[in-house]
Parts: C-alpha cells; sequence; structure tokens
C-alpha cells in the first residue's frame, strides 16, 4: 500500500498542496489533469525526486520520506525518457542494478527480448526514435524489480501496434501484483487500465474514485470539463425538473431539492436524429453548427434559441441519419443521464467516491 499524507512541494510560482492519498498494493492507479497541474512533481515526491515542504510518503507502512530514491524500490519512467546520453541502451537498461542488493541479469536479458532491443544495444540515445526511447526507459525502469512502477505518459511516443502490445504487458505485471500508478491525458487508456482515477488541478487533488464514477459524476465544474462532460448548465430545480431559461428545462430521473444547481451531460449521452424521438422529454430541435472528427467518432454541436448541445456519435450514426452542417435535428437524453453537481464551490475538499 502506498500512503501519501498531506505532502506539499513549493517551487517558484507553483505549490502541490497537501495532498492525501492511499493507492492499494496491485493497484492500477491513474493520474489525470491538465498541463501544469502537478502530476509529474507529484510522481516525483512519491520517488524521492523532490524535497518535500510537508507530509511523508509510505511504502507497505513504512515510511521512506527520508529515504534517497534509489532506496525506495521505486522506478519512475520520464515522458522525455531522461535516458542517460553518453551511455549506450545497454548500459542504460542496467545502470540501476548496481544499486540495489541482488541485481537479477536474466530479467533484464527478457526486457530486451520483450522490448525488441536487442538490435539497438551499442548504439546511444541519441541515434534512437522517440519510441525506441521509450522502450528502454521503460526496460531500465523494470530491469530493477521494482515494487512500485510510476509511470508518467509512458505510451504517448509509441506506434499503435506497440503501444497496445505495452497495454497488454503493463495489465499482465499489473495482475502478477506489481502497482503501478500512471500519469495521462489519454482517457482512453483511463478506462482501459485503470482501476481508479485522481483528477489534480492547480496543485490540488480535486476528486479521487473509481472510473466510472470520476467520469459520470464529477465532483465539481473544473473536473467535469476536464474529464469531458461537454454539456453543463446552470438551473433552477423544483423536485425533478431543471429550469435552464424561460424555454429550456430538463426532466430529472427524481426529486432534488429545490434551489440553483450546475448540471451536466455527458456528449456520448446525447442522441440525434432527424425525428422527435419518443419516451423522453428531454429532445431539442435545432440547427447543426459544427461536426469534429474525434478519432473513430463525431463531435456534433446543435444550437437551438438559447441553448448549445454536443453529442458524440459514430460515423455510422452520422451517416444513418444523414447529418450534415447547417441542417435541423433533434437531440434527446434520458433522464437518468443528467448529472447534478452536489458542490458547485471551488472548495479544495477532495470528493472520494
Amino acid at each position: 500500500m502506498i500512503e501519501i499524507e498531506n505532502l506539499s512541494v513549493v517551487l517558484p510560482g507553483f505549490r502541490l498542496d497537501s495532498l492525501s492519498l492511499t493507492v492499494a498494493r496491485g493497484e492500477f492507479f491513474m493520474i489525470v489533469g491538465p498541463s501544469g497541474a502537478g502530476k509529474t512533481i507529484l510522481l516525483e515526491a512519491i520517488a524521492g525526486l523532490r524535497p518535500l515542504a510537508g507530509g511523508r510518503v509510505l511504502i507497505e507502512g513504512r515510511d521512506v520520506t527520508p529515504l534517497p530514491p534509489e532506496k525506495r524500490k521505486v522506478a519512475l519512467v520520464y515522458q522525455d525518457y531522461a535516458l542517460f546520453p553518453h551511455l549506450t541502451v545497454g548500459q542504460n537498461i542496467r545502470w540501476g542494478l548496481r544499486f540495489i542488493d541482488d541485481p537479477d541479469e536474466n530479467h533484464a536479458a527478457r526486457l530486451v527480448d520483450l522490448f525488441r532491443l536487442g538490435p539497438l544495444l551499442h548504439r546511444r540515445p541519441g541515434t534512437l526514435s522517440g519510441g525506441e526511447q521509450q522502450r528502454v526507459a521503460l526496460a531500465r525502469a523494470l530491469a530493477v524489480k521494482p515494487s512500485l512502477l510510476l509511470l508518467d505518459e509512458p505510451l504517448s511516443a509509441l506506434d499503435p501496434s506497440f503501444r497496445e502490445e505495452l497495454q497488454d504487458y503493463l495489465r499482465r505485471i499489473n495482475r502478477e501484483g506489481m502497482t503501478l500508478i500512471m500519469v495521462t491525458h489519454d482517457f482512453g487508456e483511463v478506462l482501459s487500465l485503470g482501476s481508479r482515477v485522481a483528477v489534480v488541478s492547480e496543485g490540488v487533488l480535486q476528486q479521487v474514485g473509481d472510473v466510472r464514477t470520476v467520469f459520470r459524476e464529477p465532483r465539481n465544474r473544473q473536473v467535469g470539463e476536464f474529464v469531458g462532460m461537454k454539456n453543463l448548465f446552470s438551473g433552477t430545480i423544483r423536485q425533478n425538473r431543471a429550469s435552464l431559461d424561460e424555454k429550456h428545462s430538463l426532466v430529472l430521473s427524481r426529486d432534488h431539492p429545490p434551489g440553483t444547481a450546475l448540471l451536466g451531460l455527458r456528449p456520448e449521452d446525447v442522441s440525434i436524429g432527424q425525428n422527435r424521438p419518443t419516451g423522453t422529454e428531454n429532445a431539442f430541435h435545432g440547427r447543426v453548427v459544427s461536426i469534429v472528427p474525434r478519432g473513430m467518432t463525431f463531435e456534433v454541436v446543435l444550437q437551438t434559441e438559447g441553448m448549445r448541445l454536443t453529442a458524440r456519435i459514430l460515423s455510422s450514426a452520422l451517416l444513418a441519419e444523414n447529418i450534415a452542417l447547417s441542417g435541423m435535428y433533434w437531440m434527446s437524453f434520458t433522464s437518468d443521464s443528467i448529472h447534478v453537481f452536489k458542490n458547485q464551490s471551488q472548495s479544495t475538499e477532495v470528493c472520494v467516491s
């Protein structure tokens, strides 16, 4: 188990502030947040590469705060690889073995085969592609058999086919008992690899919980916007109805306390078609003002009088409904898909789901 208690790091112009977090042994834990949020600094603090202004780090119940990085049994893989430019690939991979009591050369050799690094062993990092350097960095980190592996955007520089292979490998070593903490900007990686996720913004832990809860029930607007909840509305709630303005209201799945509230709706929960749908009161007619490809899906924006809705749909749905710019269509969604935020304030209190 990894326990982070009131961890603070102070740097010029930035502060990681009183962050507390627990990661279970054998967990695949994800950290997300905008650029400059403090995610890499958090990993460095866990690894012992950043001095703490306060708090402590415990691994398996042992306070490792005063220990140097090589004594923590923690490995960190940076997004920019951080390889030694004057050493060969082989020397980089075996660098950490000199600092452990029982180095396993056979294990290091197996990693060379796994990451297809045999032809590169005598080359220096400056002659390698970004993907090749990332594979060397991963092999170097795993060669020391760490109990905790910290990963800072480890898949971003890899080609798609090898990225899938590496994802499978990370899942396997996680199933075999290794604890992983991984920073990523890719929500697909969070959904496919992570068991729980933390959202960090401006040095503050905004929310932590299981992946589904954080994505579908964000704590505040900041988290909602970051995890892709494109449709956010302020409304006045009376029982199971939220009035957005004089012309628009939403029907909720149950009664809520009266008052002003922030409401959210994920774009993948919104349907679009030429005909008004039956079975839901949450249906709105308007003009398509934007169609943007997003990988295997399209993001479609509908503008009504005083209201804007975003849907994310498959290309098959786009073609089936003949969705085109400037066309008039219906967008709809179920009451169950509407999230009513419990707290709109920007308080730094963490919601644990």
